[in-house]
This record gives C-alpha cells, structure tokens and sequence, in this order.
C-alpha cells in the first residue's frame, strides 16, 4: 500500500448498475468488515475507519459510480486522508505555489535589471516549504497505510475482485 503518489487511486469496471453495486458494496461490507464505516451519497460511497479508531492520519475510500454505455459501473476509487486534513493541504500547496511563483518572477525581474535578486531566495523558501508539504503528506499516509490497506481488503472481498491501485 506504499505509494509516492499523494492520493493513490484505481479505476474497475463491473457489470452491474450503480444502484445494484452500491447494494452489494452496503451488504458485504456491513457483514464482512465491522472495521470499517459506510456512508452513502447519491452516486458515491465513502469508507471510513470507525471514529473510535481514528487518528489524524486516518485515510478514507472515495467511491464514485459511474454508469457505463455497456449497461456496467464504472468505479473510481481514491485513497486519502479526510476532508478537513486534504483541503489543510490543498491550500497549502496552494498558497506555497502562489507565493513561490510570484517571488520567483519577482526574483528573475531583480536578476534581469542588474538588483541583487533577494526574490530568488524566498523563492528557494517557498520550494523547500513545497518540498516539507509533500514529505509531510508521504509521512502521513505511511502512518495510515495499516488502515488504507484494511480499506482495501474491505472493498476488494466486498467487490469480489482483485484491484490494481496506481
């Protein structure tokens, strides 16, 4: 369950309607796995660790079911941390990119007309802060991977099917 991507994903295509999937995904993981939490929305499915045993780093399953032209669903699994710790990412790296990218322009215009260009070394700031981001999320997801791979195993015996995760 080891991936240096931030969010690992996969993509399964199984020939049974959204609806009759989301049945069968409620019923078997009710029944097979009392480790894990299901909620359900209109066209997606979330599973969770219990709340009990949840740290900070606890990941979630994303499902989305998409119907497919050959009367199939075609399920769209991501791996991640919850909502509230992604989004803290999110505009992490959104505000690091934003700074970075503006203090390095800067930085390049300071080099270009002859000034010491003190821009470039925020610039080098705002990467190494990109760098820690990243390095932090990878620490994170090792901490949940017990959890990521008890996920996997809940939707893969609940599925009935082996599942590639890139």
């Amino acid at each position: 369950m080891s991936s240096f991507r931030v969010r690992p994903r996969f993509v399964q295509r199984v020939p049974l309607s959204p609806a009759e999937i989301e049945e069968r995904l409620a019923a078997k993981i009710a029944e097979r796995c009392r480790d894990c939490e299901l909620k359900r929305f209109p066209g997606y499915l979330t599973l969770r660790i219990p709340e009990a045993e949840q740290h900070f780093w606890s990941p979630q399953l994303t499902l989305s079911l998409d119907p497919d032209e050959k009367e199939g669903t075609t399920i769209s699994g991501i791996y991640g941390p919850r909502t509230n710790v992604w989004s803290m990412f999110l505009y992490g790296y959104l505000i690091v990119g934003t700074l970075s990218t503006f203090t390095g322009i800067f930085g390049i215009a300071q080099w270009v007309v002859g000034i010491k260009p003190w821009g470039l070394a925020l610039f080098a700031l705002f990467m190494a802060l990109a760098l820690a981001l990243y390095l932090l999320a990878q620490f994170g997801q090792k901490l949940g991977a017990r959890q990521t791979y008890t996920l996997h195993l809940a939707y893969e015996s609940a599925i009935g099917a082996s599942v590639e995760i890139r």
